[in-house]
């Protein structure tokens, strides 16, 4: 799908403040078969070069997704990393820093399978709305991304000592433990648990 086939419709908003000068637009995409697509902004491991992004790939291959370039939040946010290095995306609005990810959009059936992947229905991560713009340019859009859930969001970032990240490199994530690694019969929300109860950080 070419850049031409992307934008659809946008309708003007608000900005995030009275003092910023952006232009914040809701985006619908469309594909070739006219099926509306997700903005989805990836911060951690969908990102090209990390463990996850496997499956951006196969749905771009499968037509179910398009890469549309290096973004960054347009407020900030605590980008902090938890058990086994994996990134979470807070939504802390006014903490941490500007984080820069990457911006997709993603058809229904692309965007069933990452959630899937994010484990929203266990309460692993929630999709919630976020306003990103291109790093190279000024038009900011809004789009939806992954936080880290809210039930345990405050105390993760009280843990990693309020200190955030501006994105999650290669240097960041060293020390990520594959799914495959992790240990068996402890779940996702036990280990984040563990985690958050701990003293140290990072």
């Amino acid at each position: 799908m070419g850049a031409q086939n992307q934008i659809n419709k946008s309708q003007s908003l608000k900005p995030s403040s009275p003092s910023s000068q952006q232009t914040i637009t809701t985006t619908t995409t469309t594909n070739n078969n006219n099926n509306n697509r997700t903005l989805i902004f990836t911060y951690g491991t969908l990102k090209r070069g990390f463990p996850n992004h496997n499956l951006m790939e196969q749905l771009i291959a499968q037509g179910e997704a398009e890469f549309l370039g290096t973004h960054s939040t347009a407020q900030s946010y605590p980008l902090v990393c938890g058990p086994y290095r994996i990134p979470f995306l807070l939504n802390l609005p006014g903490r941490g820093r500007r984080v820069i990810g990457e911006l997709y959009a993603v058809s229904g059936a692309a965007l069933d399978r990452i959630d899937e992947l994010e484990g929203t229905t266990a309460g692993h991560y929630e999709r919630l709305p976020i306003v990103v713009a291109a790093v190279a340019g000024e038009e900011a859009v809004a789009a939806e991304a992954y936080y880290g859930h809210r039930s345990y969001g405050e105390a993760m970032w009280r843990r990693c000592g309020e200190r955030g990240h501006g994105e999650y490199t290669a240097e960041v994530a060293d020390g990520y433990v594959w799914r495959k690694d992790r240990p068996v019969g402890v779940s996702f929300l036990q280990r984040i648990s563990l985690f958050v109860s701990s003293s140290d950080y990072d």
